[in-house]
């Protein structure tokens, strides 16, 4: 599904990097773990009861984010996008002569990440390489993986192959340069182009606390994202001849509404942005790499109707989706681990000013709240 040769997105500001080894070595397969989704109606509320497990939410709570699936006949997009970035992946290796597995597992529904491993060491692998596609460091986007991981392990005891996690992409330079060519074609949608658009990045919301917590021992997960916004900026400026107008907002905050989480909410966001005037916006979600729940229902419908609402010409760029810069900065990033994993001094190559998160986690890294200490296990770094 990719092309051998990656395309060049001319002028932007991010290195280049040679194509790598084909020497995957100590691995011998490479797991994508998601979130996971419900694959229709009768699934949804039995997913998010997995999702919300241990967290206090009323049934009728669940009820009613309930209906942003049924909204789409109960189905989430996410799993047919997983599959397709397996298969994006797994064609990648093959074009520069590499032979791994490519797995898939979820932490919330089918396939199980426990009983993907349980098939995978059944046919002989010992050691794993997981990708978890989600972009942020932070406690649901990284800390939340490592638990999870770590508690698969148990489960399978004795059976479990050895497990290593590939760092935040955030920063890589093929996701960058996806979100920026994804940025460039939604804003030529719109009348006179992208010159003169307000460009709204979007990410999801996450608590204060959590916000906070992130920022312990690295950028936070708020400056990651300001990071990839500003290397994006300066892109497009430089293009355009011209600075950039741009902002960061949130979508699909939840819980109880009396806790503090990152603002501003997209749509409160929006309207803000006509009453000072901004008459057409880009919404780029580069919080999330694929068009899963909170891409369709929060962007595509919520946040568009608020433009529309405001007289705002809006159009919203894509995710990464299995852009071929995205898929092939991430097997660059597959080999590059391999390579230091056999002891090659091979340096993480990044966009922007932030350098590349440690292979593992420092202790005490992405806990929920900066200070509080669960004992809960984690993989890929000392948990406290």
């Amino acid at each position: 599904m990719t092309e051998n040769a990656l395309p060049v997105v001319s002028n932007a500001p991010v290195p280049s990097r040679s194509s790598g080894t084909s020497e995957v070595l100590p691995y011998d397969a490479l797991l994508v773990c998601s979130f996971g989704g419900p694959n229709g109606t009768e699934d949804v509320i039995p997913f998010l009861r997995n999702v919300t497990r241990g967290k206090g939410i009323p049934e009728e709570r669940l009820a009613e984010v309930g209906e942003h699936y049924h909204h789409f006949g109960g189905r989430s997009p996410i799993n047919e996008q997983n599959l397709e970035l397996v298969e994006a992946l797994r064609s990648e290796l093959a074009a520069r002569g590499v032979s791994l597995p490519v797995v898939w597992g979820n932490r919330n529904w089918h396939p199980y990440t426990v009983d993907t491993l349980r098939d995978a060491r059944a046919f002989g692998t010992e050691r794993v390489l997981t990708l978890v596609t989600s972009a942020y460091a932070s406690y649901s986007g990284s800390r939340q993986y490592r638990e999870h991981l770590a508690a698969t392990v148990a489960e399978l005891g004795a059976e479990a192959p050895q497990i290593d996690i590939l760092r935040p992409f955030f920063n890589d330079p093929g996701f960058v340069a996806a979100n920026l060519a994804a940025i460039e074609e939604a804003g030529a949608t719109l009348e006179g182009g992208i010159a003169g658009a307000h460009i709204v990045y979007v990410t999801h919301s996450i608590p204060d606390t959590m916000q906070d917590a992130s920022a312990v021992t690295g950028p936070g997960y708020r400056e990651q994202h300001e990071d990839v916004r500003n290397v994006i900026d300066a892109a497009l400026g430089e293009r355009l001849g011209a600075p950039v107008a741009s902002s960061l907002a949130y979508c699909s905050r939840s819980g109880n509404p009396a806790t503090p989480w990152l603002e501003p909410d997209v749509n409160d966001h929006i309207e803000e942005l006509a009453s000072a005037g901004v008459t057409k916006i880009v919404i780029a979600p580069i919080g999330f790499i694929s068009d899963h729940m909170e891409v369709a229902f929060d962007l595509d419908v919520e946040a568009m109707e608020t433009a529309t609402e405001h007289g705002i010409a809006a159009a919203r760029a894509g995710t990464v989706g299995v852009r071929p810069e995205f898929v092939g900065g991430l097997v660059d990033m597959i080999l590059e681990r391999a390579a230091r994993e056999r002891g090659d001094a091979t340096p993480p190559v990044v966009a922007g000013t932030l350098g590349a998160f440690p292979d593992e986690a420092p202790a005490g890294s992405c806990r929920m709240r900066h200070g509080e200490v669960t004992g809960i296990p984690v993989l890929a770094g000392p948990a406290d």
